[in-house]
């Protein structure tokens, strides 16, 4: 994720896991821990949201938050960090795999910086395992562009050394109600056959392979889930962003 602007922001970052199992998911993540990255430095850790790296208490910090994990495996850290670029890392604790959330919470809305991005990147199966990805809007408008910018990233995976990368990604966009908001394929081109590569490029951040999808749309504050899957079923290593215009 990337935070711009001029002053520090306060996050919380939470590993969710074992609690998924309470909304039918099979195939949870037992035990997830989290690490926080900036560029080669690790700058934060966490096991069991309850208790610090040195063995002391942060219960009542992350419950102060409102939103505290619900199950005492999962992972949280409360930190104010500087403008720039952060790698949140999700695993399991005893290298086992499973469906996991990481997730980025803004707990300082008011400051003079904001959480500009936020993308994952994981392996695209097929059926109920393709990659999704989460966030909530605040609306705005800025330059006649509303909203986020969503993208779905694949075959420029591998100029940058990522192996088995998808090929061509497909990208869909629903709110909380669960209705379809908007979809793409190659990110140039609408699903009606107009264009727009102008829209795309007029946020200075557009893909850069055609086969790959973005949506850019004015959307109504309230949740959101980007759905990215392989073009005829293809599987692969892909990355789905969701970028603040406002």
């Amino acid at each position: 994720f990337i935070i711009t602007g001029t002053e520090a922001k306060k996050v919380m970052i939470r590993g969710i896991g074992p609690s998924l199992a309470n909304f039918g998911l099979p195939g949870v993540m037992a035990d997830p821990t989290l690490e926080l990255h900036q560029g080669n430095a690790t700058i934060a850790r966490n096991d069991n949201w309850k208790t610090r790296p040195d063995g002391s208490s942060q219960q009542t910090e992350i419950e102060g938050t409102g939103i505290p994990p619900s199950n005492d495996l999962e992972s949280a850290i409360v930190i104010t960090l500087n403008p720039g670029t952060y790698t949140a890392i999700l695993a399991d604790k005893n290298g086992a795999p499973g469906l996991g959330i990481v997730e980025v919470y803004d707990l300082a809305q008011q400051s003079n910086s904001k959480l500009a991005n936020i993308s994952t990147r994981g392996f695209v199966d097929t059926g109920d395992n393709v990659m999704i990805g989460g966030f909530i809007a605040g609306g705005g408008s800025v330059g006649g562009y509303a909203g986020e910018l969503v993208r779905a990233i694949g075959p420029s995976l591998a100029s940058v050394g990522v192996a088995g990368a998808l090929q061509d990604t497909m990208l869909e966009l629903y709110d909380g109600n669960g209705v379809l908001v908007a979809s793409n394929d190659n990110w140039k081109i609408r699903p009606d056959g107009s264009s727009q590569e102008n829209d795309i490029r007029a946020t200075t951040i557009p893909p850069t392979d055609d086969r790959e999808s973005a949506i850019v749309a004015p959307l109504a504050p309230g949740n959101y889930t980007a759905i990215v899957r392989g073009k005829n079923n293809s599987l692969g290593i892909a990355v789905v962003e969701a970028y603040n215009l406002q």
